[in-house]
């Protein structure tokens, strides 16, 4: 089954793109309960809720990506001494 937000896609990895998911999200919620509407009002919560969820209070890094941004630093080290 797939993820609605799929947090181990490297998209993901940065901490203002995923507090700008959150925010955006957040805001549209407000849009739509000011503007009476609060059916689209509640969804919206709760796909802000989930997105907080999945993008800030659960998420960690994936270890692969972290791996493999390791292995090109020290190689770019190990080419550029000489």
């Amino acid at each position: 089954m797939r993820k609605f937000i799929d947090p181990d896609h490297p998209f993901y990895r940065p901490l203002w793109i995923r507090l700008l998911i959150v925010l955006f999200c957040a805001v549209w919620t407000a849009v739509e309960f000011l503007g009476e509407q609060p059916m689209w009002g509640m969804i919206f919560l709760a796909v802000t809720a989930y997105a907080s969820a999945a993008l800030l209070v659960f998420y960690k890094p994936s270890e692969k990506g972290e791996e493999k941004t390791g292995g090109e630093d020290q190689g770019k080290g190990d080419g550029s001494a000489g």
